[in-house]
């Protein structure tokens, strides 16, 4: 019988996950991955639930741990706050710090789960690891999930071909209706349970409160850019991101008004009206830091430029140093630090960290 560890977050999406695998006749064991200190910054970060004793991180343990004990299945526990703090967290502050709008799940994914997951999980005598992402792998190739509402390719785009090896995605052909519906059939604790949104180690915590623990912020200028009109004041530039258009404190202004760029040096924070103003977009982009887990080069193919974002055509120029020229025909607030994910139809194919934007082969001052 052939051992599969799987990680269990928590979530009905792991949990069916199990179900799954168990019904295909592996043997499963549980490992849940601790990656942040939720005691390093106390009540501060604007935590909604202060007068639950437990915090949300540890009720996701023993939801977990009350699923495996229901399905028969062994749970580890296993720390990777320091791993966590070096490779995906550092990262997500130095981005911020110039101006850039970085994605750390897609580095989380990296590094942590499937780095050293899958060595603690080879430590378990792992014949294969599983997790519970919307995703597929056929023939060796990472595949959209059937469930395109809920497809997670995009945050594997900087796996490895090594990294996907032995790797199974058990809910990847299944649309996230029929899963909770499995979850309710064996009624699990984790059937209702509200999927996690937003960044991970920040979770149902006031984003701003957080990050005031590490990035000292500083108020300046909103500044209309096609009339150099002062409008307000922002509280920090690292709490915008271009296209943004909900948190401008902006009075007495019946337009719409979307962030277009931002001034470090100045701290000025520029916007337009209109969401489809000429300042957001553009039409190519250099990527850098760029993965592929093919050995497909393809000169054409479709990107996408953020997650559950339109997939673009796009013509691909390889440069030297890994990087890449992206074009494309008129997207929308590309954003530096995002990633840039290529397609080939349903596989996806990697992609890269976006580093600058350009509109007619000039450098958009996005971040000056």
């Amino acid at each position: 019988m052939k051992k599969v560890v799987i990680g269990m977050s928590g979530g009905v999406d792991s949990s069916v996950a199990a179900i799954l695998l168990k019904q295909q006749g592996y043997e499963v064991i549980g490992l849940f991955m601790r990656n942040w200190d939720t005691s390093i910054n106390g009540d501060v970060l604007g935590n909604p639930n202060l007068n639950d004793p437990i915090c949300p991180q540890e009720q996701d343990y023993n939801d977990a741990l009350t699923v495996c004990n229901k399905l028969g299945i062994p749970l580890h526990r296993i720390d990777f706050v320091k791993e966590y703090w070096d490779y995906v967290f550092t990262y997500f502050l130095d981005e911020l710090k110039q101006g850039r709008t970085p994605n750390p799940d897609i580095m989380c994914n990296k590094y942590i789960k499937f780095d050293y997951f899958i060595q603690a999980a080879k430590k378990l005598g792992a014949d294969y690891i599983a997790t519970g992402h919307y995703a597929r792998i056929k023939d060796g190739k990472l595949l959209r999930a059937i469930d395109q509402n809920k497809d997670q390719s995009y945050f594997l785009s900087q796996l490895s071909s090594q990294q996907l090896e032995n790797v199974l995605f058990p809910i990847g052909n299944l649309e996230k209706k029929v899963v909770r519906k499995i979850a309710e059939s064996y009624n699990l604790i984790t059937a209702n349970k509200k999927d996690s949104t937003g960044i991970c180690f920040i979770g149902e915590r006031n984003f701003k409160n957080f990050l005031k623990n590490y990035l000292p912020s500083q108020a300046g200028k909103i500044i209309n850019i096609e009339t150099n009109e002062e409008l307000g004041t922002h509280t920090g530039l690292m709490y915008y991101t271009l296209g943004q258009r909900k948190g401008l404190d902006i009075g007495g202004t019946k337009e719409r008004l979307f962030v277009v760029g931002k001034n470090l040096e100045k701290n000025i924070l520029y916007v337009a009206i209109g969401e489809d103003n000429e300042y957001l977009k553009s039409n190519s982009c250099i990527i850098h830091n760029v993965n592929f887990n093919t050995e497909e080069r393809p000169k054409e193919c479709t990107a996408k430029f953020r997650y559950r974002g339109e997939d673009y055509k796009v013509t691909l120029e390889y440069l030297k140093d890994n990087e890449i020229k992206v074009s494309y025909h008129n997207a929308k607030a590309v954003t530096p630090g995002q990633a840039c994910v290529l397609y080939q139809g349903e596989q996806c194919l990697g992609g890269g960290i976006i580093k600058t934007v350009c509109k007619d082969n000039q450098k958009i001052w996005y971040i000056l």
